[in-house]
């Protein structure tokens, strides 16, 4: 019986620390891959020469982007993210010209802040942020709309 209650205790012991961290907001990575891919997104839209028509929808994406990295950006420090450590790029130029690799970066974002949230206090953000993005590829699809009817 001391044997049982003995190897209970060590049982729970060991088991504690990995409980307690169950509840401790934690980092995000979905948080921290969108804010790269946001800003390689942004920089590819804003250093891509092209004409007024093409401009007007390029300015109103990365206006989106701004406003969505400054969401991802409350709800990471809010679960704990640190945003001073961020990882590389994630999506590779698989097709020519700017708009188009913003386009699968703001794919990728996308995706990323799908994944399911387990802070309920950043929710909001997150949901705030997804509607920024998906504005930013509409923006960004009718730029792409506008170059390809001009060639």
């Amino acid at each position: 019986m001391k044997l049982k209650l003995t190897a209970a205790i060590g049982l729970i012991a060991t088991c504690l620390p990995f409980v307690a961290h169950a509840d401790i907001a934690g980092d995000h990575p979905g948080y921290l891959h969108a804010l790269v891919d946001l800003s390689a997104a942004r920089w590819n839209l804003q250093h891509r020469p092209g004409d007024v028509a093409v401009s007007i929808q390029e300015d109103r994406a990365i206006s989106e982007i701004d406003r969505a990295i400054g969401e991802i950006k409350k709800a990471a420090h809010d679960d704990g993210s640190n945003t001073n450590n961020l990882p590389r790029e994630d999506a590779e130029l698989d097709r020519p010209g700017r708009l188009h690799h913003a386009m699968d970066l703001l794919d990728k974002v996308h995706g990323d802040l799908e994944r399911e949230e387990a802070n309920p206090e950043t929710r909001s953000l997150k949901h705030r942020a997804l509607e920024h993005v998906d504005r930013a590829m509409e923006a960004t699809k009718r730029a792409i709309r506008d170059v390809e009817r001009t060639r």
